[in-house]
């Protein structure tokens, strides 16, 4: 039986796994359902319509399926937050469900989510994507597995973040950021994140090299984004990351509005960047 502390409120029709812990003045709202292993820490809370898989812990404070941040929003449709395994919200994380009917924003497994981080409705958050204390995603942001957001910083609505793309501190995006570069203060990628590529198991050297090629032709050829992609298009012999990277500049030139929002530039910079935690 869950070990439900007497003083939470949770909802009768909440399917609640027999060993999840839920604390003090903790509250569960109905048409919910909690995986086995899940700790919800006193006063957590855990909003209508919100599904969390097995293993997560939900800190004091945080609310989980909120209503969208949306002023359009619609209080009586049927909307979702649908959240993986193993993921960590810590204090006063706040995740908004989806804003339009049927729709939902989704977690993936094993995040980590810092002190105060947000993300708006409809975003799409990959696996092992670490949100910094106060990381702020507007609505309808994806983020692709390994990503590391920024502290105090922000995605501006309808962003795509690659795979492992690494943010300084208090950097924003209003534009797509490609996997794998490091970012810095606002729409600038200064570099590649090479230490993020030495810790992908498995990945040799020869397709390490594939990657830094196809940041050089991107950032660093003096062609447009057009050319560099016709160029990457001629090196039949990527796999990889390398070709996660092409494919991902191909759907920024072919996206439409309102997500026609452009590559980041480059720009390079003598601020000092960590790429790891």
């Amino acid at each position: 039986m869950a070990n439900i502390h007497p003083t939470a409120v949770v909802d009768p029709t909440a399917k609640i796994a027999d060993d999840v812990e839920i604390g003090a003045g903790a509250v569960v709202e109905g048409d919910t359902e909690i995986g086995p292993g899940t700790v919800l820490r006193p006063h957590a809370v855990v909003r209508r319509y919100t599904v969390l898989g097995s293993g997560n812990l939900v800190d004091s404070f945080a609310v989980l399926g909120g209503d969208p941040q949306d002023l359009k929003f619609d209080p009586r449709q049927v909307t979702r937050l649908r959240v993986g395994n193993g993921n960590v919200f810590r204090e006063g994380v706040t995740i908004s469900r989806g804003t339009e009917a049927g729709s939902e924003t989704r977690v993936g497994n094993r995040t980590y989510w810092m002190a105060n981080s947000h993300a708006g409705h409809n975003c799409d958050v990959g696996d092992r994507v670490i949100a910094v204390n106060g990381s702020l995603l507007a609505g309808h942001c994806t983020v692709d597995a390994g990503a590391i957001l920024p502290a105090n910083g922000a995605l501006h609505q309808f962003c795509w973040v690659g795979a492992g793309a690494f943010f300084q501190g208090g950097a924003q995006a209003s534009m797509h950021v490609p996997p794998f570069v490091l970012c810095a203060g606002t729409n600038r990628v200064i570099g590649l994140n090479s230490v993020g590529l030495q810790r992908v198991e498995g990945l040799t050297p020869a397709e390490r090299k594939q990657v830094r090629d196809a940041f050089r032709i991107t950032y660093q050829s003096k062609l447009t984004t057009g050319e560099a992609l016709a160029r990457m298009d001629g090196h039949e012999e990527w796999s990889g990351i390398a070709v996660t990277f092409r494919d991902f500049v191909r759907k920024v030139l072919a996206a439409e509005r309102p997500y026609n929002r452009g590559l980041s530039p480059y720009r390079k910079t003598r601020t000092p960047v960590s790429s790891g935690l």
